[in-house]
């Protein structure tokens, strides 16, 4: 009997999935918040495969020491630095990794942005308390929407715009800038110019190292003192203390975030879920129900394949050896 692990299922939400608990010949065990969980070392010491939900528990040296019996390391979407990949093939660890959808994460930005436009979280906040109209939104037609990284769901957002009759100009790499330009968007003279004239600027790269803190907090001084800035993608994109500084000078003037340097954020007074300026969400962009279906059924696959001897989808062989 294969024993796998899906650790930091915050919501519980792989305990609906019959597949991982119906397959003969693997008995699978959800842990919640790893760092609450009761036993969880007992858990992970008899562990031979962990399934991890997109970027949430950090592989390393340290943790692998805790996971003797680990033979696989089966990630849903891509791996990022969250998986020290040599620390894992120095312990014998084989890592591959799965797909990951658009849907749910633009579907979900879509949401904040037009949530946050229409001020739609004070609204209902206030009718609750038996006030009526205490605010005045603003509607996104016409507004200049700046997506920086022009990815599968960057490319889902601009059709997004499109249908909202909103102009859309795009900033990235020589490739994310080639593509928009194929596909008849603007694309500013200068990264300075995409901040400067972007009404709502939303972020949509993968977290490298070539990216990781890459927008600075120069970058968002030169916005609008009425644009708001849209992360849903990577809180580690923004230069540390960047985002609340620009924030306090007012450029920009809002913000709407889904992801968190730290998470999860169990803290109500918490800096950024202090602020007005500011609209959190609990990292939800990629929690769905055909998503989830999709993402942990790959990954699983991928650990049934692997135990069964097909090794082509391993990322690091050497581990093998």
């Amino acid at each position: 009997m294969r024993h796998v692990v899906i650790p930091d299922d915050y919501q519980q939400a792989t305990r609906q999935l019959p597949f991982l608990f119906s397959t003969e010949g693997y008995s699978t065990e959800v842990i919640g918040d790893l760092s609450k969980a009761e036993h969880v070392d007992v858990t992970l010491s008899t562990a031979e495969a962990l399934i991890l939900i997109r970027e949430r528990t950090v592989i390393d040296t340290a943790f692998l020491r805790r996971t003797p019996q680990l033979k696989l390391i089966s990630q849903t979407g891509k791996i990022a630095p969250h998986i020290d990949l040599d620390a894992c093939t120095a312990a014998g660890v084989a890592v591959v990794e799965g797909v990951g959808s658009p849907i749910a994460p633009a579907e979900l930005t879509w949401l904040l942005i037009m949530a946050a436009q229409r001020q739609l979280v004070p609204a209902v906040n206030a009718i609750a308390k038996g006030h009526w109209q205490v605010n005045i939104g603003r509607a996104v037609a016409g507004q200049s929407l700046g997506i920086l990284g022009f990815g599968k769901i960057g490319k889902r957002i601009a059709r997004y715009a499109q249908a909202f009759e909103m102009n859309v100009q795009v900033w990235g790499s020589a490739r994310a800038q080639q593509e928009a330009r194929e596909q008849g968007f603007d694309v500013p003279t200068s990264r300075a110019e995409f901040f400067a004239t972007s009404d709502i600027l939303t972020v949509h790269q993968r977290l490298v190292p070539a990216t990781q803190g890459n927008i600075t907090l120069h970058d968002l001084l030169t916005m609008k003192t009425s644009a708001m800035f849209v992360n849903t993608s990577r809180a580690e994109l923004v230069a540390p203390e960047a985002l609340i500084k620009a924030l306090d000078a007012g450029t920009p003037g809002f913000a709407a975030l889904d992801v968190f340097e730290q998470e999860p954020i169990y803290d109500p007074n918490h800096p950024l879920l202090q602020r007005t300026d500011v609209l959190c969400t609990p990292h939800l962009g990629y929690v769905e129900q055909a998503g989830y279906d999709l993402y942990i059924r790959t990954a699983f696959d991928n650990v049934v394949k692997f135990f069964t001897g097909e090794r082509s989808h391993v990322l690091n062989p050497e581990a093998l050896d």
